[in-house]
């Protein structure tokens, strides 16, 4: 099969000039250095002799203006450890028409949560629709984020799918190859439903036992059903291993938020919250940030909050903007992620609304309780000063 290239035009922040090719056949971005005599030249070594004419490559797909980003440091303790309070989104698989990951609508993606602030990224997780992705594009679609963002901020990904730990730890170790700062386990898939503390915590055992030193992370994901760790049972498993470095939290409840915040004080780990109607309390608690399908609606506003949730001189807005999440919950929620997908068109994103998950019909009336909440949403922008990501 013939290799197509695609020439992404961008902003660079670094010297020399950079030109980003795109590989359309092993679906990867190629930084290449520009030199005067328009040769393309890897870091090392020469790649093309001779001179090419990139403006003829895929003249049909419109180019679009990218930021590169480069960097040396992908140390995770740096990222997202050390950093302030932070946004890190659940991110979005865009389909195209017939079913198939979109990896154009994919770098737009990406390069929206960065432009709005995110300080990491939480691929191949719930809102992914990681479910309804083969092992392949699981892999692929982690791997691609990966070499988007080249270390600029870090990567996770979730790495259990269920069955034996033994094949859970194995394809641990595949998506950690990647290039992601931490695996994440989903909890209900390392014991049964009606299993003890105990059951789960010897099978997290046996998978640190499979998994040699790869950081590690938790999602309290709903789906099979879900499993909420006691701040006690958190707490154990923190002091018996410093891996454990991110956690999503979806308990819905502040006080077992504060208590698993001070159950691992003393370890190298943080708790994001995604639960948004209790968002300031818990920032202000001391999560490391928020982590929220309301990042797929508007990040510029949840990376706003987290950077003025404190700020004396702005509670009235602050106050706003909760009241704002917490009566607009039931909207975003529903027929998710299709009506998230459809608010983003709306801001002006290249994004189909096409997803794989059946998760219900996109109505009328829900269509114009989005129509309302865009409308909100664009006044509340506007009187708080927030640049657009878009």
């Amino acid at each position: 099969m013939q290799t197509y290239y695609k020439r992404k035009q961008i902003r660079y922040r670094t010297q020399p000039p950079i030109i980003v090719i795109f590989d359309i056949q092993h679906q990867e971005f190629l930084p290449m250095y520009y030199n005067t005599t328009t040769q393309l030249l890897s870091r090392k070594k020469l790649i093309h002799t001779t001179e090419i004419d990139c403006g003829e490559i895929l003249p049909d797909h419109e180019s679009k203006k990218k930021i590169f980003r480069e960097s040396s440091l992908t140390n995770f303790q740096k990222k997202m450890i050390e950093t302030k309070k932070g946004f890190i989104p659940v991110m979005l698989t865009p389909f195209k028409d017939n079913g198939a990951v979109d990896y154009y609508g994919l770098a737009d993606l990406i390069e929206f949560y960065l432009e709005a602030g995110a300080t990491g990224l939480f691929a191949n997780c719930l809102s992914s629709e990681m479910y309804e992705l083969t092992e392949e594009e699981r892999i692929k679609v982690t791997k691609f984020v990966v070499d988007y963002v080249k270390g600029t901020v870090p990567v996770v990904a979730t790495g259990t799918f269920g069955g034996p730990v033994e094949e859970q730890a194995a394809f641990i170790k595949r998506i950690h190859d990647t290039g992601i700062q931490a695996a994440i386990i989903i909890t209900s898939l390392l014991a049964e439903k009606d299993d003890s503390e105990e059951v789960f915590e010897e099978n997290v055992y046996k998978l640190f036992q499979h998994t040699d030193n790869i950081p590690m992370g938790f999602y309290e994901c709903p789906d099979p059903y879900k499993r909420v760790l006691s701040p006690e049972q958190l707490g154990r498993i923190a002091a018996a291993s410093n891996r454990i470095l991110y956690y999503k939290d979806t308990s819905l409840s502040i006080d077992s938020v504060k208590a698993k915040i001070e159950a691992a004080k003393g370890h190298e780990f943080k708790l994001y919250d995604a639960y948004m109607v209790h968002a300031v309390e818990s920032l202000k608690a001391g999560s490391a940030g928020l982590t929220c399908i309301q990042g797929n609606y508007f990040p510029e506003l949840i990376v706003w909050l987290c950077n003025n949730f404190n700020n004396s001189s702005r509670q009235i807005e602050v106050d706003k903007v909760q009241r704002f999440l917490e009566e607009n919950m039931e909207v975003m929620h529903h027929v998710y992620p299709t009506v998230s997908k459809y608010f983003l068109q709306k801001r002006g994103l290249s994004i189909s609304t096409v997803v794989r998950k059946n998760d219900g019909i996109f109505s009328k009336e829900a269509k114009n309780k989005v129509d309302k909440l865009f409308n909100d949403y664009q006044q509340l922008h506007k009187e708080l000063g927030i640049k657009s990501a878009i």
